[in-house]
């Protein structure tokens, strides 16, 4: 089975509330005969949107090939949250590759946040970026561990833009008595991740890099020239950037046995109106402590969009909204009568150290993926780093791929049961609260 299509029609967005308040904009035309560019770029995500536009930049002629729509997977239709740092903190960091890359990584993720707050000035206005992020804690070990972070972001990295909060200070903010506390991310935001990636595709196609939807790629054939072959069509180029994250399947193994797609999910409310002021009084995202994470925030016409809930495999469940609304209602039980308006699910990619996995698996690929629900800031990122390293620039690109990234176990054939095995226990701990 397919990834691409076991879940949504072909060239349709979603039944999102993201698809549904998205900006119009042009639909591209399928690939049809022989196409020939500089770069071919797979997926038309935030990771191949933003490389086509800044190869495009530098003057090279590239092709992006999409097999539904711009922003389709899961550039459409996460949570909107341009969270700080890398998916693994600081700390943790500095213990893994030492405190010299520590910092070159903060840097990366700050110029990452910075990328897409002038992104969405310059080419997605209507994406509506806004300020603030909240880290909603359940116990005290990591309310300690919160505190720690945030004195090392002051002290050592010259990040003060993290206020700290207590029990009552974070359920006032959230409208929420369940945590123990948390933190206040000014320096983080919030927007309609649809739309960013609708405005890279303008802003792409407008810097001369052309864009073919409906247009799905099932075989690669390296050489002196590389062939990507669609079912109608094929691209010949030097090089290929594989943007491909969840829906990457079977176009390269040995990226496909260090990245995992999961399944997240996320439900759109009825307008709340005047019940603002009891669930989520301050106009900012949050994200709780949880491993399967809950992250919810406020739309532009007052409804609650929350994500939560997980599963492993090619089908969602039949009622993500049922789903969703179990962990919702556990953090807001006065919602118990809101209405459920839109409900989806969404295929994002892991790795076993929760890092993104950029590679070259063969002279003249590029590769990134796996940014494990931390990817909106860092996956466009990643475009602007792919670029940089074809046009002879490598050293963050290299800094990236040094990272420790172990396949799965069982490699791409047995990383789905084992990763449900595992997914399992840490669903449990956080049921325990241990």
């Amino acid at each position: 089975m397919n990834l691409l299509f076991s879940n949504d029609r072909r060239g349709e967005y979603p039944p999102s509330f993201y698809a549904a308040t998205a900006t119009p904009r042009v639909v591209t035309s399928e690939l049809r005969g022989e196409s020939r560019a500089d770069i071919c770029v797979v997926g038309a995500g935030y990771t191949g949107l933003s490389t086509a536009l800044h190869l495009a930049q530098k003057g090279f002629e590239v092709v992006v090939l999409e097999a539904h729509r711009v922003g389709f997977g899961a550039s459409g239709r996460n949570g909107g949250q341009v969270g700080s740092g890398q998916r693994l903190d600081q700390p943790a960091l500095e213990r893994s590759v030492g405190k010299a890359d520590a910092h070159r990584l903060w840097d990366i993720a700050e110029e990452a946040k910075r990328l897409v707050q002038y992104i969405v000035e310059k080419h997605a206005p209507e994406a509506h970026f806004k300020p603030g992020v909240a880290h909603a804690v359940w116990n005290d070990s990591e309310l300690t561990h919160e505190a720690e972070t945030a004195d090392i972001l002051a002290g050592d990295y010259g990040y003060d833009k993290i206020r700290m909060l207590d029990r009552d200070e974070v359920a006032e903010l959230t409208g929420s008595k369940r945590f123990r506390g948390g933190s206040l991310d000014m320096g983080a935001g919030h927007l309609h991740p649809l739309n960013l990636a609708i405005g890279l595709a303008r802003a792409a196609a407008e810097a001369g890099a052309t864009i073919y939807e409906n247009s799905t790629v099932h075989h690669i054939e390296p050489g002196t020239k590389i062939t990507i072959q669609t079912d109608k069509g094929r691209v010949v180029a030097d090089h290929v950037v594989l943007a491909c994250n969840g829906y990457l399947g079977s176009l390269d193994r040995k990226v496909a046995a260090r990245v995992m797609p999961v399944n997240n999910f996320i439900v759109a409310t009825e307008p709340l109106g005047e019940r603002w002021k009891e669930i989520l009084p301050t106009d900012v995202a949050v994200a709780d402590s949880k491993f399967v994470v809950n992250y919810w925030r406020r739309s532009d016409d007052d409804r609650l969009l929350f994500g939560g809930g997980e599963s492993y495999g090619y089908r969602f469940p039949s009622d993500i909204a049922a789903l969703v609304r179990k962990p919702m209602l556990e953090i807001y039980p006065q919602l118990s009568d809101a209405r459920i308006d839109y409900a989806w699910g969404g295929t994002l990619a892991i790795t076993t150290t929760r890092m993104p996995h950029f590679t070259r698996p063969r002279q003249r690929f590029w590769s990134a993926s796996g940014f494990s629900g931390h990817g909106l800031a860092l996956a466009t990122m990643a475009g602007k780093i792919i670029a940089e390293a074809i046009a002879g620039e490598a050293g963050r690109f290299d800094l990236m791929e040094s990272l420790r990234k172990p396949p799965f176990p069982g490699g791409s054939a047995l990383r789905s049961p084992l990763l449900v095995l595992a997914m399992t226990w840490y669903a449990l701990r956080d049921r325990l609260g241990i």
